[in-house]
């Protein structure tokens, strides 16, 4: 069986194995779903290991960019005079999926590790899990346009009950308000989808199709279909493949998430339980961003060169506007939000400037934010699971109550900070060069934009080092006095062995980026060669 549908559906065996277990084997659900995780790692490692690179896997056929391709006819329906519906389960991963695939791996074994937290109904808890796990690993390798549409899909309904069931005292509001952006952005993706699989023909079958790959390739629309490049059909008397752009872009926008669309993000983190909080900033940013690479740009690369000062736009205020917003918080958890929103912003950035080191820089900065953000919130519920307490002004003096959580916090804030020889500081530059560099090869991005991006570096050090400051330095001071000082008690063992890899893994990035670079480096020169061609 091919390796990455292995990786795909794993987690669903897993929850079934829990499902068919006795309640009162109950204690027992963590490590079952622990065990898939771990099964996930292994595999998505070997996969990162024989992933080859080379002349051999770029350039601008596409086809050549995808490895562990497994292609079966899924749904086949004879529409007579129409001829067929053509829907395959198609999986295939390239340089940027194989970074992105052992990242989610990673990063959702530390979520079931954060999950020995969850002591209600836990066989519906790491059921719902196990379904999350098989749906985002399921959209990072998926090539089929009506499965990635699924997988992406599938998302929605664990998440809303995770949130909406686990979570804190607004949770059903948090939840509520997650799901209608997401399914807001869906229900147009689902219009364009529709669209581009009446305009683009499969060549070998003559049939039309949802084969992403295939709807890459220009050769492949229909002439006179309403995406054809040649077209220049009009929805509204706007651009038909312009307004394609547009739906998608906001669809994947919403999960990223780009200023305006971000306000569902603060309160899903402080209302969702620590291991939920995870997957969100950890994947489900990511996600976002995936998608704008592999839809957006590469099947819409002429729209994606004539917008792109606009999408650098509003990187650069989601950069600001998220750091500020962090600088005002007082809650950890929505501090930590809102730095995400500003540090995703560097992604949209990177990948306007349609540069090689824009867009590598892009893929670096997803992948180290996944690592970072996936200590800060599992932080973040030290604390709140101590004294259910996340308030920054509560706290002052931990550093003499809690030495080994501090040594981690100022790991993860000053690698989050972008501190050279950490990973945030390498996708940070990389993107900011490659918008520089943008102006003078392509003239996609004026100046103002990098250093504009580069004011918001700064602004995340002074929310960061600030509240180091506050909570951990000075004369011990705790909102609950002696009680609370009773109950923070530092880490134990399974903390620290949750948190010691996330920081060797910052750490080995920021000081071998090449551990990402030279996987992702073909895919990421095919894609700029291939949106110069547009």
């Amino acid at each position: 069986m091919n390796i990455l549908t292995l990786i795909i559906f794993t987690p669903l065996l897993f929850g079934l194995i829990i499902a068919l277990m006795p309640s009162r084997w109950r204690s027992s659900f963590k490590y079952v779903a622990l065990l898939a995780t771990l099964v996930q790692l292994a595999m998505s490692i070997w996969i990162y290991c024989n992933f080859k690179t080379g002349a051999a896997f770029g350039g601008i056929n596409h086809e050549t960019q995808f490895q562990f391709m497994q292609k079966l006819p899924w749904i086949n329906l004879d529409l007579g005079a129409m001829g067929k519906m053509q829907i395959d389960y198609f999986v295939g991963i390239d340089g940027m999926s194989v970074s992105l695939l052992v990242m989610t791996s990673f990063v959702l074994v530390i979520a079931a590790l954060s999950s020995w937290e969850i002591k209600s109904n836990l066989k519906g808890f790491f059921i719902l899990f196990l379904i999350l796990d098989m749906a985002v690993t399921g959209v990072f390798c998926s090539l089929d346009f009506f499965m990635f549409y699924i997988f992406y899909e599938l998302m929605l309904l664990p998440l809303y009950f995770l949130i909406g069931m686990w979570g804190g005292a607004k949770r059903e509001y948090a939840a509520i308000k997650f799901f209608l952006y997401t399914l807001f952005g869906s229900v147009f993706m689902l219009l364009i989808m529709v669209g581009l699989y009446l305009s683009v023909k499969d060549p070998v079958t003559g049939n039309h199709t949802f084969n992403m790959v295939q709807m890459m390739n220009p050769a492949n629309y229909e002439p006179g279909s309403v995406f054809s490049v040649a077209a220049h059909q009009t929805i509204f008397g706007l651009s038909a493949r312009a307004v394609g752009f547009v739906v998608l872009f906001v669809a994947f926008a919403i999960k990223v998430p780009v200023v305006p669309l971000h306000t569902w993000l603060p309160d899903a983190h402080v209302e969702a339980p620590t291991p939920i909080s995870i997957i969100l900033a950890g994947i489900l940013l990511k996600v976002g961003g995936y998608g704008i690479i592999r839809v957006c740009l590469s099947i819409f690369p002429d729209i994606a060169s004539s917008g792109a000062y606009w999408l650098g736009l509003l990187g650069v205020i989601s950069i600001i506007y998220g750091a500020f917003n962090a600088l005002a918080q007082k809650d950890l958890k929505r501090m930590i939000a809102y730095s995400s929103v500003s540090h995703m912003g560097f992604v949209l950035l990177g990948l306007a400037s349609q540069t090689a080191e824009g867009i590598s820089g892009a893929v670096m900065q997803m992948v180290s934010h996944g690592f970072l953000s996936t200590m800060l919130f599992f932080l973040a519920g030290v604390i709140y699971n101590r004294v259910h307490d996340r308030g920054i002004n509560h706290f002052r003096g931990l550093a003499s109550v809690m030495p080994n959580y501090t040594a981690f916090v100022i790991v993860a804030f000053f690698a989050s900070l972008g501190l050279p020889g950490f990973s945030a500081f390498i996708g940070e530059i990389f993107s900011l060069t490659g918008a520089f560099k943008s102006h003078t090869v392509n003239g996609l991005l004026p100046y103002w934009m990098a250093a504009c991006g580069s004011a918001g570096i700064l602004i995340g050090a002074g929310y960061f080092l600030w509240t180091l400051q506050r909570m951990f330095f000075g004369t011990v001071n705790f909102k609950g006095g002696t009680v609370w000082q009773t109950a923070l008690v530092d880490l134990n063992f399974r903390e620290k062995l949750t948190l010691f890899p996330l920081a060797i893994m910052v750490l080995a990035l920021g000081l071998m980026p090449s551990l990402v670079f030279y996987k992702i480096n073909d895919s990421v020169l095919a894609l700029v060669q291939f949106l110069q061609l547009k």
